[in-house]
């Protein structure tokens, strides 16, 4: 029978790129990020209906989502982030369990791992089989947040919105630390997956 694992953590701590090894593993990837991107695709209901709330200034030239106008407008208003995520939380939630069941049909021994942010936010952990935590320091988020371009005040406002990290641990069944290097974690990622596939 299929399993279904949770892959979570801060914001940069390294989830996407612990799900893209053990995609090289073996795993079945099934990512929140994603299904988001694709709910709010130029000419999509969702991003008229996001376009409507927030006015056109959170639209490209071209009619796409400026990302990173809606990032300031949710991480400086609580009201506006519960908004969006009531919009669509419960579609992605929806691709996820019938993208799980469509896969495990197919191959009845899939691990199919869930990589959702906002897992234990969501309870999406009683979906699951387990959950991966990837974790890494604050210091280590900031950093990593300005080399993908984000100003401090955003970067910080992003982190002190979500959860405190002690009570993502208190969900997870595994925690792996990624305060190294890549190729740490990659090993550290590697041993999980042999103990997972003994």
């Amino acid at each position: 029978m299929s399993r279904r694992i949770g892959v979570t953590g801060g914001i940069a701590c390294g989830k996407s790129l612990a799900a893209d090894f053990l995609q090289l593993l073996g795993a079945k990837i099934l990512d929140a990020d994603l299904f988001a991107r694709e709910l709010v695709a130029p000419g999509h209901p969702n991003l008229e209906r996001i376009a409507k709330h927030f006015g056109a200034r959170i639209l490209h030239a071209d009619g796409s989502l400026d990302r990173a106008q809606l990032r300031q407008i949710i991480f400086s208003d609580i009201q506006a982030k519960q908004w969006l995520e009531e919009l669509l939380h419960p579609k992605i939630r929806e691709r996820f369990l019938a993208e799980s069941t469509a896969i495990g049909n197919q191959d009845p021994a899939a691990t199919i791992l869930w990589v959702v942010p906002l897992l234990v936010e969501n309870r999406y952990a009683e979906l699951l089989d387990g959950v991966l935590l990837i974790d890494c320091p604050v210091s280590l988020q900031i950093e990593r947040l300005a080399q993908r371009g984000w100003d401090l005040k955003t970067a910080q406002a992003a982190i002190a919105q979500q959860i405190h990290p002690e009570e993502r641990r208190l969900v997870a069944t595994w925690i792996l630390p990624n305060g190294k290097s890549p190729a740490d974690l990659q090993l550290d990622l590697q041993r999980w997956w042999q103990a997972l596939h003994p």
